[in-house]
């Protein structure tokens, strides 16, 4: 899919955050489009992650802005963004061990199912087991879509983390590096279903992630941060043809 072009479904303008002396994010500034799949990159220590906590409400940031389809969302909880439309992955597993692959996913989305009450009176699977289950034949996961969470391979678990970020069809998803700790010859594989994904659901992706491979084959544009700033955006072509970045990130 092609982003669209027009008003950004994410923009983030002049974003800062220190801790004491030390400037974690100093003044950051980018947008994404809808449909769009925008990588970011950047050294250890470079504010990737504190940027990206901070647009997902879980750190307070000093100054900036934070839009959602051109509303201030700034300072928002995780559970609010949740609910207007914001998914996420975390860098460490957030599988629920001791329940099924199925039970992950449809708990991954009964925060959207209307009121606690109605809740009550749905389903047994809060008619989210539709859903689950094309997302369960979408990961390729429908041999162990009963087995326990906890008795899968590192590789299934992360499999099924993904796809319960995407059960509430979220307009925008942050993945925070969905390849770390994966078997090499997955990395593909979930560069296939984000793809997949993004046709599909329509959705904009933000994608923390080392592995330059992915980041390139994936995503539309890239922004490269170093020491808190942002160094450069572009296609995969033009940050590939960034001299700059190239001395200070890739190295060649």
């Amino acid at each position: 899919m092609s982003p669209v072009q027009g008003p950004a479904l994410l923009k983030v303008t002049d974003l800062k955050k220190s801790y004491g002396a030390i400037r974690a994010v100093g003044g950051v500034s980018f947008d994404v489009r809808p449909g769009e799949i925008f990588g970011v990159i950047g050294p250890n220590g470079s504010g990737k992650t504190t940027m990206f906590n901070s647009v997902l409400g879980q750190i307070t940031p000093d100054a900036g802005r934070i839009e959602l389809n051109g509303r201030d969302i700034t300072n928002l909880s995780p559970l609010e963004l949740n609910r207007r439309g914001v998914g996420r992955t975390f860098q460490t597993l957030q599988v629920f061990g001791k329940m099924t692959v199925r039970d992950n996913l449809i708990v991954a989305a009964q925060e959207h199912q209307g009121t606690m009450f109605s809740r009550m009176f749905a389903p047994g699977d809060s008619g989210l087991g539709a859903k689950a289950d094309e997302l369960i034949d979408l990961f390729r996961i429908r041999h162990v879509a009963h087995k326990k969470a906890g008795e899968l391979s590192y590789g299934q678990q992360k499999l099924v983390d993904i796809a319960m970020a995407f059960m509430s069809e979220p307009d925008l998803v942050l993945l925070d590096e969905p390849c770390a700790g994966v078997n090499p010859s997955l990395v593909g594989g979930i560069s296939t279903l984000l793809k997949q994904l993004n046709q599909k659901q329509k959705g904009s992706f933000v994608v923390i992630e080392h592995n330059m491979d992915f980041v390139m084959d994936l995503c539309h544009r890239i922004m490269v941060m170093v020491e808190g700033q942002v160094m450069a955006i572009g296609t995969p072509a033009e940050i590939r043809a960034n001299k700059q970045v190239l001395d200070a990130y890739l190295g060649n």
